[in-house]
């Protein structure tokens, strides 16, 4: 460090005794000089992961890993390894790529690492106050303990019918998926995918009421929400651009939504027990220090919880409708399928167990998720350093751990032939992959500890997700139910490029097009 000192010493010193042109054109071009000889020293440091090359102070990666994060990540690997480290927008992010790096990230002690210092900055100002990480992360376990009741398997079997029935409405009054008015169309599954989410998600988990002061602009404001979590809101969460403007409108129209709802039941004592998940957190969010949620922190978690499974379910059921757009046979097998499980019964009858017992249609979904896990990087903040494991690199307090669930889902390395979309793969892969019976309960139910595996769409450890089985639940009906009614082509010929504007892994919108005409037999 005393030669990077002296170095930048004799720099400024020269620098003075140079004209005001030339002073003017070193402040422009040092930041730059500067940039690259503490990247010079930086590589000298064995207890350290080597950086990524990067030619822009501050900035960093932050482009090339925007634009293309898996590419960056593959990269990046060859050169360095799995261990390495790269610059975003002033924050060092040591990247620990593969089942290990999992492991070492997901079952980190909290008193090394901290998510709730890493994603505070983007989530706060889409969920609100008090709730998911703008709280310690004792408040969170117990905040997923209170929402526990609705995501229940208890409650899943009565969720089968509901769910089923507003895709149906959906079909005949939507406007970008009309069966009613015609026997064909085209649609874009961006368009109509997150209003079905939003639609089976709210009259399932917040129940009838609640569903009905949703329309189809609520599916767009939670998209809004979804925008908003871009890696310049990583640093720079309030910034003045069109989708932070975006992201806070959305979040004071639903937070206001849910606020009317819940100060008239508070009113009127209009609160039943087991009727909804509302009315689920008004009679159970007392901490266990004695603490109650507040009516506002009520409404924010509810704005965090519906989101974080709307944009898994928009994103997949999206993925899945154009990868059969392009595989008609599989589409074929699915409906075979369906049919003989029902064995004879109307459609309405496919009970939640029925969907248990569908294995194509659970592996399409697993394929689908393993190709395009909905957020594409993972990171915690460092509280105090950490030893990368099998290594000599010290990652030292403030810098960030990074791992990347879908760039290991996606690579030859675990998954042969990972680009090719099939769901068969899943008949032949070791359970282990999967299912791992070694499980923890931190509060809010039992989840698995196997996170060195490979495939981990949801997370893993004390922050995986607790939506994951009503994600899968959710996402069978969307199957069946399209399955049953429709067949459908691409527009174009090719399943489209991921779109990685935000951290959500989204299709190219004008790519994302399917062609559909009705079944013989569908209901609508």
């Amino acid at each position: 460090m005393a030669v990077l000192i002296d170095v930048l010493t004799s720099i400024v010193d020269y620098a003075r005794s140079r004209s005001i042109i030339e002073q003017l054109s070193f402040l422009i071009v040092a930041p730059f000089i500067y940039n690259i000889v503490w990247q010079l020293w930086y590589s000298t440091r064995k207890d350290r992961a080597p950086m990524v090359f990067h030619w822009f102070p501050w900035v960093g990666s932050a482009i090339t890993y925007g634009m293309q994060p898996y590419e960056f990540f593959e990269k990046s690997r060859q050169k360095y390894g799995d261990v390495y480290a790269f610059m975003l927008f002033g924050k060092t992010m040591t990247v620990y790529l593969g089942p290990k790096g999992h492991e070492f990230v997901f079952n980190a002690k909290l008193a090394d690492v901290s998510a709730e210092e890493a994603y505070s900055y983007l989530t706060t100002p889409a969920f609100g106050k008090g709730v998911i990480y703008d709280c310690p992360n004792s408040r969170l376990v117990e905040q997923k303990k209170f929402a526990k009741y609705a995501l229940a398997k208890d409650a899943f079997v009565g969720y089968v019918p509901k769910i089923r029935e507003e895709i149906y409405d959906y079909f005949k009054t939507s406007k970008y998926l009309n069966l009613k008015k015609s026997n064909s169309g085209t649609t874009n599954v961006l368009n109509s995918q997150p209003e079905i989410t939003i639609f089976t998600a709210s009259r399932s988990l917040l129940g009838d009421e609640m569903r009905k002061r949703f329309d189809a602009s609520f599916a767009q404001s939670y998209a809004d929400l979804d925008k908003a979590f871009t890696p310049i809101n990583f640093v720079f969460p309030n910034l003045p651009l069109p989708h932070n403007k975006r992201r806070d409108e959305a979040q004071r129209r639903i937070s206001a939504t849910y606020m009317e709802l819940i100060r008239k039941r508070r009113e009127t004592g209009d609160i039943v027990a087991n009727r909804d998940l509302i009315d689920s957190l008004l009679l159970n969010s007392t901490y266990k220090d004695g603490v109650k949620m507040t009516d506002q922190e009520i409404a924010n978690l509810l704005i965090g919880v519906l989101m974080g499974g709307q944009h898994t379910s928009a994103a997949t059921s999206s993925w899945f409708l154009l990868h059969l757009g392009e595989k008609p046979e599989l589409q074929e097998e699915l409906y075979e399928e369906i049919m003989k499980t029902l064995d004879g019964r109307d459609i309405d009858e496919l009970t939640y167990l029925d969907l248990q017992n569908m294995p194509l249609v659970t592996n399409t979904i697993k394929e689908t998720l393993r190709m395009h896990h909905p957020l594409h990087s993972i990171f915690r903040k460092v509280i105090r350093p950490v030893l990368a494991p099998n290594t000599n690199y010290v990652v030292p307090k403030g810098h960030y751990v990074f791992v990347s669930p879908g760039y290991t889902m996606t690579n030859d390395r675990w998954f042969p032939f990972a680009d090719n979309y099939n769901p068969h793969r899943w008949e032949e892969m070791n359970k282990d992959v999967t299912d791992n019976k070694n499980t923890v309960d931190y509060g809010f139910g039992a989840v698995s500890k196997g996170v060195s595996s490979p495939y981990l769409p949801f997370g893993g450890g004390r922050h995986r997700c607790i939506g994951e089985q009503f994600a899968y639940l959710q996402l069978s009906i969307l199957l069946t139910t399209f399955v049953h009614s429709i067949k459908w082509t691409l527009k174009n010929d090719k399943v489209p490029d991921v779109d990685y504007q935000s951290m959500v892994t989204l299709p190219i919108l004008k790519d994302a097009n399917i062609v559909w005409e009705k079944r013989e037999g569908c209901k609508v």
